[in-house]
C-alpha cells in the first residue's frame, strides 16, 4: 500500500526526535572529548567496494546488500556498513597527507536485506568511529573504551564486554585449515548456513546462532593455538591497556564478527536484556583492509553502534528522556485586524529567536485559548480589537492564569523574565 513504508523502515516521528537528537549530541560531546571529527559518506558506493573490502563469502554480500544498476550501467549498492566508506574517503581525499593518526566518527543509515524484528531493521542507523594510520594496540583499547563510555553515559547497566583475536593473514590461515578440518567430520550436524561457510568463511561457523549451541562446538580449534607471536603479544598489551583503564571484560574465543576484513582485534559490546540479538556495538582492528581497496598497508582499528538496538536498550530501562520542548507563547486574535496584528508580532517574537505559535485556523477565543493550553505554551498572548488600537497585548501566564496587558514593545521581556 502507498499509504505504508517499506518492510524493514520505520519512520521517525516528532515525538519520537528529543530521543534521537539527545544520542546524536552525546555521540558528538564525547568524540570531541576523544578528538575524534564528524565525517559524512555517500549513501551508496560502487558495488566492487564492498565486494572487496567486506568479503564475497560474507552474509552481508551474499544475501543482505541492496544492489542495482543506474542508468549509467553502473552496479551501485546502499551501503550496508560504512567502514569501506570510510576507507574509500580516507584515500580519495587523501586524509593520509597530514600524518599521524586519523581519527573520524560518523552518524548515518545503513542498509540490510534482512528479517525485521526489534532494534533490526532494513534500514538502520549506526554510530561508528575509526582510527587510521596506527598499529600501537593502546589505539585498539582506545576504541573500546570509546564505546564502552558512550554506552555507560546512557546510564545502561547490564553490559559485558567480550574481546577475541581473530589473527592475521599470517597466522589466521593456519587457523582456517584446523576449522576446515573440524567442521568437515562434522558436516552432517551442520546447519545450511554453516554448510556453505565451511570453505569460504569457516570462521563465521564459530558464531552461528543456530550451530552455536551444539556440543562439537565446545571442542572446536582455538585460535590461541595458531597465534603468531605479533598477535600473541598485540592482543596480550590490549588486554592490559583495557585493564589499566579499569574496563572489565571477557575473553570469547568464539567471538569473530561478521566481516571478512577484521584482523587480530575484535570486540562486542552486549546488553543481555535484548534476547538473541543482544550485541549493542562491536568493531576491531582491520589492518589490511586499506590495501585491500587501493592504498598503502595502513594499520586501522574501529567499531559501530546501533542506535535502534541502543534506543531500545534505553527503553527496557526506562531512560529514554522525555521531550522538554515547549513554545514560550501562543497568539490569540479576536478579528481580522487583530490577526494581521498578531502575526506581525508572532514575526517579530521569531526574529527575536523567542518561539512562538498561533492557530491559522480561524477559530473562536475558546478554541485558540484551548489550543494554547494544549501547545504546552507558558503564555498566551492575547490581541482583539482594544489591542490593536492602543498597540498593546494581553500577556496570559497559561500556569498561574495570572494576565496583565502591556505595550507592546514589552512583550519580549515579560516572555522571557516574567
Amino acid at each position: 500500500m502507498l499509504t505504508n513504508a517499506p518492510r524493514g523502515t520505520k519512520d521517525i516521528l516528532p515525538d519520537q526526535i528529543n530521543a534521537w537528537q539527545w544520542l546524536e549530541n552525546k555521540i558528538r560531546e564525547l568524540c570531541e572529548i576523544y578528538g575524534y571529527e564528524e565525517i559524512r559518506t555517500p549513501t551508496f558506493e560502487h558495488t566492487e567496494l564492498f565486494r572487496r573490502g567486506i568479503g564475497e563469502g560474507t552474509d552481508v554480500v551474499e544475501k543482505e546488500m541492496y544492489t542495482f544498476t543506474d542508468r549509467g550501467d553502473r552496479s551501485i549498492t546502499l551501503r550496508p556498513e560504512n567502514t569501506a566508506s570510510i576507507v574509500r574517503a580516507y584515500l580519495q581525499n587523501k586524509l593520509y597527507a597530514n600524518a599521524g593518526l586519523t581519527k573520524l566518527f560518523y552518524i548515518g543509515s545503513m542498509f540490510r536485506y534482512d528479517r525485521p524484528q526489534a532494534g533490526r531493521l532494513r534500514e538502520f542507523h549506526q554510530f561508528g568511529v575509526e582510527a587510521i594510520g596506527e598499529k600501537n594496540p593502546a589505539v585498539d583499547a582506545e576504541i573500546i573504551l570509546l564505546a564502552w563510555e558512550f554506552l555507560k553515559s546512557l546510564g545502561l547497566n547490564d553490559l559485558k564486554l567480550k574481546i577475541n583475536t581473530v589473527g592475521c593473514p599470517k597466522c589466521r590461515p593456519i587457523y582456517r585449515r584446523k576449522l576446515t578440518e573440524y567442521f568437515t567430520e562434522e558436516a552432517d550436524e551442520l546447519c545450511g548456513d554453516c554448510r556453505r561457510r565451511l570453505e569460504k568463511n569457516p570462521l563465521r561457523i564459530l558464531d552461528c546462532k543456530i550451530d552455536g549451541s551444539k556440543d562439537f562446538m565446545e571442542d572446536a580449534p582455538k585460535i590461541e593455538t595458531c597465534l603468531c607471536d605479533e598477535c600473541r603479544e598485540h592482543f596480550n598489551d590490549v588486554k592490559k591497556f583495557l585493564t589499566a583503564a579499569g574496563v572489565e571484560f571477557e575473553v570469547n574465543p568464539r567471538l569473530v564478527r561478521g566481516l571478512d576484513y577484521y584482523t587480530k582485534t575484535a570486540f562486542e559490546i552486549q546488553y543481555a536484556p535484548l534476547g538473541a540479538q543482544s550485541a549493542v556495538a562491536g568493531g576491531g582492528r582491520y589492518d589490511w583492509l586499506i590495501r585491500e581497496i587501493g592504498g598503502e598497508d595502513t594499520p586501522a582499528v574501529g567499531f559501530a553502534a546501533g542506535l535502534e538496538r541502543i534506543l531500545l536498550a534505553l527503553e527496557l530501562q526506562g531512560l529514554v528522556p522525555a521531550s522538554d520542548k515547549k513554545i514560550a507563547a501562543f497568539m490569540v486574535a479576536n478579528g481580522a485586524a487583530a490577526e494581521i496584528y498578531a502575526f506581525k508580532i508572532l514575526s517579530d517574537l521569531r526574529r527575536k529567536n523567542i518561539s512562538a505559535a498561533m492557530d491559522f485556523g480561524k477559530k473562536s477565543m475558546k478554541a485558540q485559548m484551548k489550543a494554547a493550553s494544549k501547545s504546552g505554551a507558558k503564555f498566551a498572548l492575547i490581541v482583539g480589537e482594544d489591542e490593536v488600537a492602543t498597540s498593546t497585548v494581553t500577556v496570559k501566564n497559561l500556569e498561574t492564569s495570572a494576565q496583565e496587558k502591556v505595550p507592546v514593545e514589552e512583550v519580549p521581556e515579560k516572555i522571557i523574565c516574567p
